[in-house]
């Protein structure tokens, strides 16, 4: 993995993996040998200058018999460093929600998504990783509600070309029959009045988390009286967008169109 700016994550962890490599009395050489990594790998963990993986964390306790002291500091520290740091606390609100709710008016809903998708929108291993694992929630043995509208644009915006766009097309037709999931298109020529996409996850308590994007990225907010219009609108929105019987048929013509 190549070098970057630090930052204090990965200066965090890295400062971690030095102090129990020193106490251990281990150079880094001789860490590195135990970890089947070169020196320089071990200097730039330690550096905070890359962000490892969270395999190599669970090697290095494996390797310095400190199980699972930098497994968890990876989870703590790491794992959030592959999500911007405004959507930071939404993937743990969605992981135990009970109900999730979304309006997407560029891109397909990011539980979703493909993972040739995801490579061609994110483009990094790192992104593509932090979204693959959050698509675990569909695997829940008690997986979460999901309402889900989709502006018509996104199944016609081509994202990494055709082939790419229908396999995705084919999967949202799949994952429109789970039986937890209302899947609906919003078809174009009609303002929705909203100024961007949002994702709401629902605990089992009420509580609740918004993620809304805007012009300088997005907000992430629990504040009831951010939320209360947005679920306002949204139902506005879902009375109004073609109902899960003629989104399936729409989603259908669409695979037919990137064929």
């Amino acid at each position: 993995m190549a070098t970057r700016k630090p930052t204090p994550q990965t200066v965090a962890f890295g400062g971690e993996v030095s102090r129990l490599r020193r106490e251990r009395d281990l150079s880094r050489i001789e860490l590195a040998n135990l970890t089947a990594v070169t020196r320089s790998y071990i200097a730039q963990v330690e550096l905070g200058t890359t962000r490892c993986r969270e395999e190599f964390a669970s090697r290095l306790d494996k390797a310095m018999d400190c199980s699972p002291t930098l497994a968890e500091a990876w989870e703590d520290l790491l794992r959030s460093a592959a999500y911007p740091r405004f959507f930071v606390d939404y993937p743990k609100a969605e992981s135990t929600a009970a109900l999730l709710r979304a309006f997407e008016i560029m891109t397909v809903y990011g539980l979703f998504q493909t993972e040739a998708y995801m490579w061609a929108l994110l483009g990094t291993e790192q992104a593509v990783e932090a979204r693959l694992k959050r698509q675990g929630i569909l695997k829940r043995q008690h997986p979460p509600k999901i309402s889900i509208v989709l502006c018509e644009p996104v199944l016609y915006t081509e994202v990494g070309g055709p082939a790419i766009m229908k396999e995705q097309c084919e999967y949202l037709a799949e994952v429109a029959q789970l039986d937890n999931v209302a899947l609906q298109i919003a078809p174009t020529g009609r303002h929705w009045g909203l100024g961007g996409s949002f994702n709401l996850a629902t605990q089992a308590t009420g509580e609740e988390l918004l993620y809304m994007t805007n012009a300088r990225g997005g907000v992430t907010t629990s504040d009831p009286g951010d939320i209360l219009p947005v679920v306002s609108m949204f139902s506005f929105i879902q009375a109004h967008a073609l109902n899960v019987s003629e989104s399936n048929e729409f989603i259908r013509k669409a695979v037919a169109r990137w064929s």
